[in-house]
């Protein structure tokens, strides 16, 4: 019997992490394929923890299926196999005489749609997993996790001052560009004066050669300013007191980098 289940992933290499209704039905799938021994290929964009949840059913070893010997080889000493796009294989004949002689069980993912026949050739169970978009709940149960693996990385501050608010989630590459906008926000926040001031430095450094880079270049320092000003005093009138600008001044500058900086 073939079953299609629409799942959503966000597990890491210890556990799985099921806030959203998705989450909790694929954490039911994983532990019943830890129960049963039959093949299961798991669909998904880039990122959205494939690689993962293919662990959290097995611990076998994981091969690409790219290398179609070392894929071949270790079908002949195991008796279960995770294998990452699977899309890739160049020889299916040949990998299901291989899989039917050693009686491999096979744990496989791919991000890209596979030919019907060759599923219901390999497979018994599908799990289609949905991007973190479309999983919302999951959304800051991943932050929280990312924040506290920020932490044991790089200093021993966790909560001080790090607010997960702040964070404008980046879900373009689902798990990976989340898990980078909240390593970004968490280093940032523990970014001094002298650190700032070299990091620009260096950015510049990368960009200055040209007549006019001083005057095109100034919004570096003009946006963060005006944007900062609204989230702390809320209105251009405020911000012209509180920095010492004319109004008129400050009105020109916004609407110089409105469009271009999406200043509102």
């Amino acid at each position: 019997m073939k079953v299609t289940l629409m799942v959503a992933d966000v597990v890491d290499h210890t556990n799985y992490i099921a806030k959203s209704r998705a989450s909790i039905e694929a954490l039911k799938s994983a532990n019943l394929l830890k129960t049963v021994s039959i093949n299961a290929l798991i669909l998904g964009e880039s990122g959205v923890g494939k690689l993962t949840l293919a662990r959290h059913i097995s611990t076998a070893p994981v091969v690409d299926a790219t290398s179609m010997n070392d894929l071949l080889a270790l079908i002949e000493t195991n008796d279960t196999l995770i294998v990452k796009n699977f899309h890739k294989i160049t020889n299916y004949k040949k990998l299901k005489i291989a899989l039917d002689v050693y009686k491999t069980r096979l744990i496989a993912t791919s991000h890209i749609s596979i030919n019907d026949n060759i599923v219901d050739e390999f497979f018994s169970l599908k799990i289609v997993i949905p991007p973190l978009r479309e999983r919302k709940e999951d959304i800051l149960a991943l932050m929280e996790k990312f924040a506290h693996e920020a932490y044991l990385m790089f200093d021993d501050t966790e909560g001080e001052t790090f607010s997960l608010e702040s964070i404008v989630p980046d879900l373009t590459k689902n798990c990976y560009s989340l898990r980078r906008s909240v390593y970004n926000a968490y280093l940032m926040n523990s970014f001094g004066e002298e650190e700032i001031l070299t990091m620009m430095e260096n950015f510049l450094l990368h960009r200055i050669g040209g007549r006019n880079d001083y005057r095109d270049l100034l919004y570096l320092f003009d946006v963060p300013m005006i944007k900062s000003g609204y989230r702390k005093f809320g209105s251009q009138l405020a911000i012209s007191e509180k920095f010492g600008l004319n109004r008129n001044t400050l009105r020109k500058k916004i609407n110089d980098y409105k469009d271009r900086l999406s200043i509102d």
